[in-house]
């Protein structure tokens, strides 16, 4: 893809906000389809493309596995 790929999180939080997950989506379909905004008449597959790659990325961060990350509730 490419180099300049933002980091937008650190590599565990115990929650990801909605704003997050939506700005990763909206970077990622930015990027693979080469426009920042799109014209008038691709906005409704660029919306959809956006809600899904959010969705599935929602999927994923509920799904992950961190071993070692201690959960909220562990004793110290």
């Amino acid at each position: 893809m490419c180099r300049s790929i933002k980091t937008l999180r650190e590599p565990y939080v115990a929650e990801v906000s909605p704003a997050d997950v939506d700005a990763a989506a909206l970077q990622y379909v930015r990027k693979i389809s080469g426009f920042r905004k799109p014209a008038a008449h691709n906005a409704a597959a660029f919306d959809t493309a956006v809600a899904a790659v959010a969705a599935a990325t929602a999927t994923l961060l509920s799904e992950l596995e961190v071993r070692g990350a201690r959960s909220a509730g562990a004793a110290t």
